[in-house]
Order: C-alpha cells, then sequence, then structure tokens
C-alpha cells in the first residue's frame, strides 16, 4: 500500500500566510484528508478562517439525486453557509465572492469527463478570475491512474457538443488530475486566474486508488466502490439507452440489464469479443431488481462485469462494445433514450453529449464484426498526451 498525501494534507502540515484572509471553500463531504476527516472541519480545527462553502452536484452531503438541482443551505458540521453550485447557478457570482480574499477547491474526482465536479471547477475557476481572486487547489490523484496510454476518446466537440457534462475539449477518460487539467485549461483558453495547485505527495502516475487506500468514500450516490468509478467512463453510456445502468441497486455502473435481456446471450457475446479491445474484463448473467430509476421494482435480466486487471481495462471501448452487443442482440426492444437532468430538463442529444461528438447513434448501425474499428477510431487519441504534457504535475 502506498503512502501518499492528498494536497489536502499538504496544506494542512503548512502555515500559508492566506491564512487567516477570508476564504470560501469549494468543497463536499467526499473530500477528506487520509484520515477521513472531512477537509473542512480539518481546515476549521487547524485555524483557516473558512467563511463560506460551495458544494457541486449531489450537494455538500454528496447524497443528492443524479441531475437534481440542489439547494442553498446551513453546513450542520461546520455551521457555515454553503451556496450550491449546482442549483440557480453553476458559478459563483460576484456578489458571491465580493466578501472573499481567495476560493480554496478541494473535491475529488472520478477520471472521466462527463463527471461534473470538473466542470465547476472550471467555472470557478473563471469567476475568480473575473474578480481578480486568487484560486488555490488542493489537489488528489486521479483515482483510474494518470497513466495517458490508457486515456481514451473520443475528444469532445465544442462546436456541437458542449455541455455542463462536457464544457471543454478533453477525452473521456482523461488520465489527469484535477489540477493538472485547471492549468491546461487556465493556459490554453486564456483565463489568466491566479492560479495555484498544492500538489498530491507521491502519487505516481500508474498509481490506482486500491494502490493507497483499502477503503473507497463514496463520490456521490451512483459511484459507492471503486469498481463503479473504475467502469463509469463506459457504462455510464448505457443512461442514453433503456437499459438500466444499475442506479437503484448496490452495484451501480457494475451492470447492465431490462426485463427483456438475453443475459447469457449478451455475457457469451461479450466474453468473445472483448479481448480484441481490453484486458482482463468478464460479464456475468444475473438478475437484479431496481429499487429506483428505470425499471424501478422489475427484475432485471443482465450481465455483471469484473474487472481483473485494471491496469490493462479500458472502460470507454469496454462500454461501447456492450451497448453495440446489446442493441444487436434486441433489436425489438432496445432503445436511445433521452436523460433529462437540472443541466438538460429534456434530455435530448445525451449520446452525443456523453461522446462528446455529433451523430453517435449513427456509429452504432456499423455492423458488429466492423464495430470494433469503429470502437478503436474513436477511443485512440493522437495528441492529447502531447497537449497536456506541459501541465502535467506527476511522473
Amino acid at each position: 500500500m502506498h503512502n501518499i498525501l492528498f494536497g489536502i494534507d499538504v496544506l494542512l502540515a503548512q502555515e500559508p500566510p492566506w491564512k487567516s484572509k477570508r476564504i470560501a471553500l469549494v468543497t463536499n463531504h467526499a473530500a477528506t484528508t487520509q484520515q477521513f476527516i472531512p477537509s473542512r472541519l480539518a481546515l476549521k480545527q487547524q485555524g483557516f478562517n473558512i467563511v463560506k462553502l460551495f458544494s457541486p452536484e449531489h450537494g455538500l452531503d454528496t447524497t443528492g439525486a443524479d441531475g437534481h438541482a440542489m439547494d442553498n443551505g446551513i453546513d450542520p458540521q461546520t455551521t457555515l453557509p454553503v451556496t450550491s453550485l449546482y442549483g440557480d447557478k453553476l458559478a459563483p457570482s460576484p456578489s458571491d465572492l465580493a466578501d472573499i480574499d481567495l476560493v480554496l477547491f478541494d473535491i475529488p474526482d472520478i477520471g472521466s469527463r462527463f463527471y461534473t465536479y470538473l466542470w465547476t471547477l472550471s467555472y470557478v475557476l473563471e469567476a475568480c478570475a473575473t474578480c481578480s481572486i486568487p484560486f488555490i487547489i488542493t489537489d488528489r490523484p486521479n483515482p483510474l491512474s494518470g497513466n495517458l496510454t490508457l486515456a481514451e476518446g473520443p475528444l469532445l466537440d465544442e462546436a456541437h457538443c458542449s455541455s455542463f457534462i462536457g464544457r471543454w475539449s478533453i477525452p473521456v477518460r482523461h488520465s489527469c488530475t484535477l489540477g493538472e487539467l485547471a492549468r491546461y485549461f487556465n493556459r490554453s483558453r486564456g483565463i489568466n486566474c491566479q492560479l495555484e495547485v498544492i500538489p498530491c505527495v507521491d502519487w505516481h502516475r500508474n498509481l490506482y486508488y486500491t494502490d493507497w487506500s483499502h477503503s473507497f468514500v463514496p463520490l456521490s450516490p451512483a459511484i459507492p466502490a471503486f469498481e463503479s468509478a473504475l467502469l463509469y467512463p463506459g457504462l455510464c453510456f448505457l443512461e442514453a439507452t433503456n437499459c438500466s445502468e444499475g442506479r437503484g441497486t448496490a452495484v451501480p455502473f457494475r451492470v447492465a440489464g431490462a426485463p427483456w435481456l438475453l443475459a447469457n446471450d449478451t455475457a457469451r457475446l461479450f466474453n468473445t469479443l472483448v479481448p480484441a479491445l481490453s484486458g482482463h474484463v468478464y460479464a456475468r448473467p444475473i438478475v437484479f431488481t431496481p429499487v429506483e430509476g428505470k425499471y424501478a421494482g422489475k427484475p432485471c435480466n443482465g450481465v455483471m462485469l469484473h474487472v481483473a486487471d485494471p491496469s490493462s481495462f479500458l472502460p470507454v471501448a469496454t462500454g461501447w462494445l456492450l451497448v453495440k452487443i446489446i442493441k444487436t442482440l434486441h433489436p425489438a426492444n432496445f432503445q436511445w433514450s433521452p436523460y433529462p437532468t437540472h443541466v438538460n430538463p429534456t434530455g435530448t442529444k445525451h449520446l452525443d453529449l456523453l461522446s462528446g461528438i455529433s451523430d453517435t447513434e449513427m456509429l452504432f448501425e456499423t455492423a458488429l464484426p466492423d464495430f470494433i474499428d469503429v470502437i478503436k477510431q474513436q477511443v485512440t487519441l493522437s495528441d492529447w498526451s502531447m497537449r497536456i504534457q506541459p501541465y502535467l504535475m506527476y511522473t
């Protein structure tokens, strides 16, 4: 087990000159020290002058339902006011920052473009630049590793597919930390915020969450465990279909199913084809009954995916293959579906917003034998590693 320090642990061991200034903290309950103390409590106990909190999607307590607007409130643990950045607004307003000397950001990420904590960061970065307020990020490791050879596209087409589940052009699996992406955006997009990133200590790019911790802190209701996080960049594409992605079960984003799904056939075909795309992942037929979401209260036939070796696993390629297999085996039942959320109330174009490219449904019309090549073309990245290289902070 590797003994690493998060950026918040590094900060807590320091006495920065701005410690007594009026600080706004962007955080949630998943942000803890290595000793699992909530960051906001640890900072208060160390005498940091936190005067207000901002929270992302799912709220400060991380329990808000996916895509549901969150209200402002009071944090029961610190009694600080909480301004939601997933409710009436997505960015702090100038009045929110009028009495603030600097903004501190500490939220764990999942390593996927369509997980919205990253885009909350992007709005805060811009707001701090507009108000000429310093922005300090206490960095955290990418739980899916920082191995850039495992990054997967498509790159997002900003002209047609920009949204709050993907504002700017990065891959689906980006293999970076939020601190690295903030440095990249700040320079490449000309934001020019007064930005500081406090790096982790002893985290290396080939390490996964399970290499530094035996216990996973749930990041949101549907990411309760590391395996959900690992599979999420691929199985999240099920949101755009009439198949359950496991919301409302104990294993969200680890299963796919529906009452009409042929579980044995799906698992057999998946296990036959997936070695051409990704290493050491297996499908197992199961039955599950979601308590909420799609098919709530109805038994679903489905498959559960098991990743035997994360270091060779490609979730996006795997997810696209699984969706294509389900579509091929169930021509009378499978449908593309809208996915309404607070930031996309009609839920339209959800597949394109996830993939980051237009007319994604047409790609899935390709015959199954040729679809492996389609996947490889779409997820393979040519210059991402080169583009992000100047902003990387870890080896």
